[in-house]
């Protein structure tokens, strides 16, 4: 049997191969595509969506920071200020004569007593005058010693006797401002105490009311303040004072109250407050001083580390560690003393607040204990149990 062949169906198969060539391989091409767009989504995306599931069941890392435990000491109420010291008694030494010393008889440093010479002066001028004066006191007494005799006898009258008495009280009173003169030549000092300055040199001319030395009695020193008005009734005298002076650090001196102004200055609201201090020779009048006066003392008060209340609150307050985490606690203070305050309420013993880390951490952060060297000496609270599922799966898929 015979087939005939049609040309125009040869004409129509090779269309169709044609057309299905290239549409073979859009369907290759497609399928590759869509293979690496899952390969894409399998891939790193979906391992930065599990680590960001990770971290949101995890929470944030706990914050390093560093307590103290509360406790019970001794604290005491105070009012510090700062005066420098002052000598208890200053005198300058001044000639109440003039003429030319001749011999200085302490140096600056030198310890002297009341009453010891300090400077001779030329006197041969004073002790002529005090010779003369001497000479007419002489005279006249022998002349009223005759006056007396005659007047026994009727001979001189009563108002002759009487001039020659007042004449004689005038000389004995010039013979002893001559002594008087002639004493000053001798420069003593007028208290005990040690030189400070001197200001003379032997042969030099020394007017009269010259200061030529200045003695300080550094034995018992002073420091005065100013005390605010709202202490008035606070300051006693006989209180206990506590100082502290640049020159001499880690040194503290103890000395007392001496005496209190009853007046508040109206300017100033202020009133004087005297502390004196017995030395031993080693402060120095001067010095500059830092001052404590304790005027109230508790032996068994609660007390906090002045460095773990929060600086920028308008109320005290602390954070406390509790369960791993930080709660704000607001305080009530007492007394004030160094680098402790007083708790009246607000916290008990053995209450642990954050002493080290305060500004990295907010109310409620999870926080980790660690010691003074950076060591873990107490771990924040543990994690709950949804976290640690989450954590051992998260560990399981990273393993995988």
């Amino acid at each position: 049997m015979i087939r005939m062949t049609d040309p125009s169906a040869g004409r129509l198969s090779d269309m169709r191969r044609r057309l299905l060539v290239p549409l073979l391989l859009c369907t290759v091409v497609t399928g590759t595509l869509a293979l690496g767009a899952c390969e894409v989504r399998t891939g790193p995306a979906g391992a930065a969506a599990k680590e960001a599931a990770d971290g949101k069941d995890k929470g944030p890392d706990a914050v390093p920071v560093e307590v103290a435990t509360i406790g019970r000491r001794a604290i005491a109420a105070s009012y510090a200020g700062t005066a420098p010291l002052e000598a208890r008694a200053d005198a300058q030494v001044v000639a109440k004569t003039s003429g030319v010393a001749l011999q200085v008889l302490a140096e600056e440093g030198a310890r002297v007593r009341a009453g010891d010479v300090l400077v001779r002066l030329d006197s041969d001028r004073a002790r002529l005058q005090e010779a003369q004066s001497g000479a007419q006191v002489r005279k006249l007494e022998a002349n009223y010693a005759r006056s007396l005799q005659l007047s026994e006898q009727k001979l001189i009258s009563a108002n002759d006797l009487d001039q020659l008495k007042y004449d004689l009280e005038n000389a004995r009173a010039a013979n002893r401002l001559a002594k008087l003169e002639l004493s000053y030549a001798e420069v003593r000092a007028p208290i005990s105490g040690v030189i400070a300055s001197r200001s003379i040199k032997a042969g030099n001319f020394v007017q009269i009311n010259t200061p030529i030395f200045r003695i300080v009695d550094a034995d018992r020193l002073e420091a005065t303040l100013n005390v605010p008005e709202r202490e008035l009734a606070t300051m006693k005298a006989g209180l206990p004072v506590a100082l502290q002076v640049d020159a001499l650090p880690g040194k503290t001196f103890a000395g007392t109250v001496d005496r209190v102004s009853p007046v508040v200055d109206a300017g100033s609201g202020t009133f004087r407050v005297v502390c004196a201090f017995d030395n031993g020779g080693v402060l120095q009048p001067g010095m500059f001083g830092r001052i404590r006066i304790d005027y109230a003392r508790k032996s068994d008060a609660l007390a906090v580390p002045r460095n773990a209340l929060l600086e920028d609150e308008a109320k005290p307050a602390v954070f406390v560690v509790r369960d791993g985490k930080t709660v704000r606690t607001p305080l009530v203070l007492g007394y004030v003393e160094g680098e402790w305050a007083e708790v009246r309420s607000g916290l008990k013993q053995g209450d642990q607040v954050v002493v080290a880390g305060k500004s990295a951490v907010r109310d409620g952060s999870r926080v980790q204990v660690i010691g003074i060297d950076g060591k873990a000496v107490a771990a924040a609270a543990k994690p709950a149990a949804g976290d640690a599922k989450a954590d051992a799966k998260a560990g399981k898929k990273d393993a995988e």
